[in-house]
């Protein structure tokens, strides 16, 4: 194993990139009259049902003051209204920066950044089996996170350590992305609160005056589907947005049952629910980045359960990747999701199609991309490394074809010649570490070999390599000052309140 490994530092230093820059372009599902098609609909949707937001007076007063029609909790917006308010100021793209300025990444345009799994309260794994998830579960996966060169981002919510006090716990995660990562990472994103607490903690990390001009962090809110936003996201998305900090606009739906059976009448939902959210970004501060997003998947008609890597979910995620750009700003989506309540077959066939669907949607920000298991109530730490090697192949064939001299090989060919063997040609010699991606997982070898090596499947072979990685961990460190700050801050923050549910 370890002879293995030192071979894949080799081979993937050449080609680690602090994100994808896809050189394969976006598949459309949807014509020009389509798109048009349903943003008519959603339009007619903000215009005559509209959408409510709960419990932030706030956030009406400012609607109302832009013109809109606000009667109770509800808000209309007038035909155009939301497009125009997104178009004149929203950029187009972004850099989230890291503390390592090398693993800083560019969001928007041609650029795709895969992100872990976030939010399951439980973790999987061969040896311990499904299990609620702890803070020591929750270092671990950012440690082993840190250690997958396809991921591009530390996450946020990588597990629910549910042995902290919930009122408390980000704090202990968002100190364990910044001391175990120097990747980005997330800020929290329930409540004006934990918002405030995040850009607190990033300024210590950066410095205010960095943070007052540079996005550092990411907030997802994600609306109540159907057309409902509450004050735990608005209020998020308030705090983050004043401080210049991007917001991914994401309505969650599942067909049948948060939106309609249909996919044009899901797009037209989840577009407008977007749309009204990033007018909102906008009218808080003009400029703010902000993202389009979508989570929108299938359930089963017969059970009511979540169903995943269906063709469903794939035309509604490159429709969606359509009307972003149509809109002009990033397009942020989910990755290699799965019901499975195990690293099998299934969990990749559906983590494999999801992830595909979203990188051929031009997806800028995928989150999800390794881990998820049981519809994300389970982070497994197996499915992890299985869908990591995934993300190096993706990023590999979305790299596009090296047309470059020593690509075309015409001296190899003509050096070889009829009848020969390149084996063991200078060119392929000189190729042969970086010319074809190399997964970690895959046993390629005759059955012979395999059986007397002890007839290992892949989620037994990825147990060994997850553990292998976390032993492997290198610590990117931390300047003992602003450690030192970080935990005071903490400390000061978490005495300020008593303790409440842990589950």
């Amino acid at each position: 194993m370890a002879r293995r490994g030192k071979k894949r530092e080799v081979d993937q230093s050449t080609i680690r990139a602090p994100y994808i820059d896809r050189k394969i372009g976006p598949l459309p599902v949807l014509s020009q009259e389509g798109l048009e098609l349903i943003e008519a609909n959603a339009d007619r949707i903000l215009a005559e049902t509209g959408m409510e937001f709960h419990d932030d007076p706030e956030i009406l007063q400012i609607f109302a003051e832009a013109g809109c029609d606000v009667m109770g909790t509800r808000v209309r917006f007038a035909p155009g209204f939301c497009r125009r308010t997104i178009t004149a100021t929203a950029p187009a793209s972004y850099t989230q920066h890291a503390r390592n300025p090398a693993k800083s990444v560019r969001v928007g345009g041609s650029t795709s950044v895969l992100c872990p799994s976030w939010g399951p309260p439980f973790v999987q794994d061969l040896d311990r089996g499904r299990r609620y998830a702890s803070y020591e579960d929750f270092t671990d996966l950012v440690k082993l996170h840190h250690m997958i060169p396809w991921l591009h981002h530390s996450g946020g919510v990588v597990c629910e350590p549910v042995d902290l006090p919930a009122n408390k716990r980000h704090l202990d995660m968002l100190y364990a992305h910044i001391r175990w990562s120097d990747r980005p990472f997330m800020g929290a994103f329930i409540g004006a609160e934990r918002a405030g607490h995040a850009i607190d903690m990033a300024r210590i990390l950066f410095g205010a005056d960095y943070v007052a001009q540079n996005p550092v962090l990411y907030c997802v809110s994600n609306t109540n589907a159907p057309l409902v936003m509450d004050a735990n996201m608005s209020g998020a998305l308030k705090t983050y947005a004043l401080a210049g900090q991007p917001v991914a606009c994401t309505p969650w739906t599942l067909t049948g049952a948060m939106s309609p059976t249909t996919v044009a009448g899901t797009l037209a939902q989840v577009l407008a629910e977007a749309m009204a959210c990033l007018a909102l970004v906008q009218l808080i501060n003009p400029g703010a980045p902000c993202l389009m997003g979508s989570f929108a998947s299938t359930m089963s008609m017969q059970t009511g359960a979540p169903t995943f890597g269906t063709p469903e979910a794939g035309q509604m995620v490159l429709a969606a990747g359509q009307l972003a750009r149509r809109l002009g700003v990033p397009f942020h989506t989910v990755g290699t999701l799965s019901a499975s309540k195990l690293p099998d077959g299934q969990s990749q066939q559906e983590g494999t199609w999801g992830l595909l669907m979203s990188m051929f949607a031009g997806a800028n920000m995928i989150n999800h991309a390794t881990g998820w298991l049981e519809g994300g109530l389970v982070t497994g730490y197996e499915k992890t490394m299985m869908d990591a090697d995934l993300c190096g192949k993706v990023a590999r064939f979305f790299d596009g074809i090296d047309l470059s001299e020593n690509a075309q090989a015409m001296e190899a060919i003509a050096e070889t010649g009829p009848g020969k063997h390149f084996l063991g040609s200078e060119h392929t010699q000189s190729n042969f570490l970086g010319a074809l991606f190399r997964p970690d997982l895959p046993d390629n070898n005759s059955y012979e070999h395999w059986s007397g090596a002890g007839a290992l499947d892949m989620a037994q072979r990825a147990n060994a390599l997850w553990k292998q990685r976390l032993a492997e961990y290198e610590d990117p460190g931390l300047d003992p000052a602003i450690d030192e700050a970080l935990q005071d801050y903490i400390a000061r923050r978490k005495s300020e309140t008593e303790d409440r549910a842990y589950f």
